[in-house]
């Protein structure tokens, strides 16, 4: 695929499946299938609860975007919108793709009056973390906390 300019951007859709596995696991280095099939079969089915997209070049899936909408947690009411995956083909890198799609993402959350988007990123992916720093996106004010399910209370 020789690199594009511009894409045409579009919902994402079921067909879209092959490719979407494809691109990512050419990114990632591994197949998540199960994992996009699940994600895009929730998607699909639940438009309200989230925005699927796909951005195009030359006729084919060049990248996709998928962000869950939540109505807010621990009380909170403020609706947001979570950027759960994000891949654009790597041949396609540094076109300008990636900003579309987000900006594709960011149009659907306008309609629907939510206006924070977040995401989580790996603190050493430095590629991933420089893509979203040129896309306006900074630390949050609040920090993430986990812990092993092998821990007993």
């Amino acid at each position: 695929m020789t690199p594009p300019t511009a894409g045409a951007l579009r919902p994402l859709k079921p067909e879209d499946l092959d490719q979407v596995v494809d691109i990512d696991g050419r990114i990632g280095g591994r197949l998540r299938r199960i994992f996009f099939e699940k994600r895009l079969e929730a998607a699909l089915a639940d438009t309200n609860g989230f925005i699927a997209v796909a951005v195009e070049a030359d006729g084919e899936l060049a990248g996709f975007a998928i962000a869950r909408l939540q109505n807010g947690e621990y009380g909170d009411d403020h609706r947001v919108a979570v950027l759960d995956v994000i891949g654009v083909d790597p041949e396609c890198q540094h076109t300008g793709l990636g900003h579309q799609l987000l900006d594709g993402v960011e149009g659907y959350m306008r309609k629907r009056g939510i206006n924070e988007l977040r995401t989580e990123v790996d603190w050493n992916n430095s590629g991933l973390l420089h893509f979203f720093s040129t896309t306006g996106f900074g630390l949050a004010p609040f920090q993430m906390l986990e812990r092993t399910a092998t821990r007993h209370l």
